[in-house]
């Protein structure tokens, strides 16, 4: 997929803090229950740390207990791109950001009780907060 936001692999270095590049743009997991969002409780949007792209507002974020921020659906469909992912032995959905191809994390069929069903299971340090004025 082409990306409206393109950059050097040298430029994501550069511009992202180094937990910040692991995550992003190789794919890491930052520890549960260490993340700045998860007790985010503010109305407002969820962005992408990497471009600044809206990806979920806050009335969709619910406490789902795993440690991460949990969403139960994007801003739009087409904010995010999902992509099947094989790695570690088992077969998950990986959570991209639709206009720089940033990982955020994961997406769960999980989600009861929630209106889709589904646990969009994001790495805090993937996402950045604009609270409402």
């Amino acid at each position: 997929m082409t990306y409206d936001v393109q950059r050097s692999d040298e430029q994501w270095r550069a511009e992202l803090a180094p937990e910040q590049y692991a995550v992003l743009r190789e794919a890491a997991t930052e520890r549960a229950w260490t993340g700045e969002l998860l007790d985010e409780h503010r109305a407002g949007i969820y962005t992408c740390a990497a471009c600044g792209a809206e990806l979920f507002q806050s009335g969709t974020k619910f406490d789902s207990g795993c440690g991460w921020p949990s969403f139960y659906e994007s801003v739009r469909p087409e904010a995010v791109e999902l992509i099947e992912d094989t790695s570690l032995g088992m077969v998950r959905t990986e959570v991209r950001c639709a206009r720089c191809g940033s990982h955020l994390g994961h997406v769960f069929p999980d989600g009861f009780g929630t209106p889709t069903g589904d646990r969009y299971c994001m790495n805090s340090i993937a996402l950045g907060f604009s609270p409402e004025s």
